[in-house]
């Protein structure tokens, strides 16, 4: 499975970036505070949807301008599925991947997971 996921990235030109699904943007145009964003979320865990059926998630290590993409630790490929009762998409199954290098080009969006704190009395 982790094969298919992979083999599923579509990168675009180097001179394309995907901002969103549906914006296009050249990479000397990429706003700087998405570096920054990024640069203050290194060492979380967060979630990369690549595209609306699959992604990954792990653990921001690094951010690289040129090519513009991040590096991920503890890795899990994840396979997103909706309905129509639950239109948000929900992880219907992971599969550990490793470290894995993401080129922002391939990247629909990204979430930042928020660490759960167990509550004790």
């Amino acid at each position: 499975m982790q094969r298919d996921i992979l083999a599923g990235i579509t990168v675009l030109s180097s001179k394309e970036q995907c901002i969103s699904s549906a914006k296009l943007m050249p990479v000397s145009d990429l706003p700087r505070s998405i570096f920054h964003m990024f640069e203050r979320n290194v060492g979380k865990k967060v979630r990369v949807i690549m595209d609306s059926n699959y992604g990954f998630e792990g653990v921001l290590e690094a951010i690289t301008q040129e090519p513009a993409g991040i590096w991920l630790s503890e890795v899990d490929a994840i396979v997103l599925r909706s309905t129509l009762v639950q239109p948000i998409p929900q992880v219907a199954s992971r599969e550990e991947s490793g470290d894995i290098y993401l080129p922002l080009s391939a990247v629909q969006r990204v979430e930042i997971l928020q660490q759960t704190q167990n509550r004790s009395r």
